[in-house]
């Protein structure tokens, strides 16, 4: 029996799935600030250090949590998970898509690929439509209260994501078997059928990887925001993605429609692999 294609929905979160960063939904007020006074210290953490944006945050929340007298357990972190707002349309997304690949015979599946914390994203409403969540963690001591960073994951980082994906390596740490060679059809999912989904300048390297290979990338922004819309119309224009859109994501939606176009291609593509090995 021929096996069918799996096509890969692969997202970054914060501002691709939800309008905010994850740490605005809970965190930052349990600690008393505003959002801009927290990524004002973080940015403040990073530039005086010369150091990674992404540590940086990482260690003021620590520091700000031991501070207030606030636990960092994977609980806690879930916790604030759960009050993360979405885009219109993201919690009936994943089942919608799931159907019209049933329907067109292809296999969809769905991954995070995020600078943020796999602890929060966890505690979402949608954790559980995702294959794997490849995204930053702390470590935990024996009381299981963060201590140090775990995973920081740069924008750099994410392409190493994409390669895992690609092989069905569904570890963070694993750092051998992502650079072993691997004969092309014995890998998992070929990047021509990825459609990578990204709001930033963060996600730029794991367009431009994605695109670069064949597969899909796909800005999107938030439709209240001329700025966020503006950055994506200069990814199109620079070449990084292959479309853009509304960070919609109902069955009426543009997106709906433009992931819909690309699964009925890369189906069609498979199909015309298989008949070109008649012999």
């Amino acid at each position: 029996m021929r096996r069918k294609p799996i096509i890969a929905l692969i997202y970054d979160f914060d501002g691709t799935l939800s309008p905010g960063n994850m740490q605005e939904f809970g965190f930052i007020q349990a600690i008393g600030q505003t959002p801009e006074e927290f990524w004002s210290k973080s940015d403040g953490i990073a530039k005086g250090q010369d150091a990674s944006n992404i540590l940086a945050y990482m260690k003021l929340m620590y520091d700000e949590a031991k501070k207030n007298g606030i636990r960092l357990t994977r609980e806690d972190f879930r916790r604030y998970g759960s009050d993360i707002v979405l885009f219109d349309g993201v919690r009936e997304w994943f089942r919608t898509v799931n159907e019209y690949g049933r329907r067109h015979g292809v296999i969809i599946e769905h991954y995070i690929n995020s600078s943020g914390l796999k602890e929060i994203i966890e505690g979402s409403s949608i954790a559980k439509e995702f294959k794997h969540i490849f995204a930053g963690s702390f470590i935990y001591d024996e009381a299981g209260e963060a201590e140090w960073p775990g995973i920081a994951v740069d924008f750099t980082a994410k392409t190493q994501f994409l390669f895992k994906i690609q092989k069905g390596i569904f570890s963070s740490r694993d750092a051998k078997r992502v650079n072993e060679s691997m004969a092309e059809d014995a890998k998992r999912i070929p990047f021509t059928n990825m459609i990578y989904f990204g709001d930033g300048e963060t996600d730029i390297p794991s367009m431009k990887v994605v695109n670069m290979f064949g597969g899909n990338a796909i800005a999107v922004f938030n439709p209240a925001d001329p700025r966020k819309r503006g950055l994506a119309r200069k990814l199109l224009r620079q070449g990084r993605v292959n479309f853009i859109t509304p960070a919609v994501y109902s069955r009426e939606s543009r997106t709906f429609r433009l992931v819909c176009a690309i699964i009925d291609k890369v189906k069609a593509d498979n199909e015309l692999k298989l008949l070109s090995r008649y012999k």
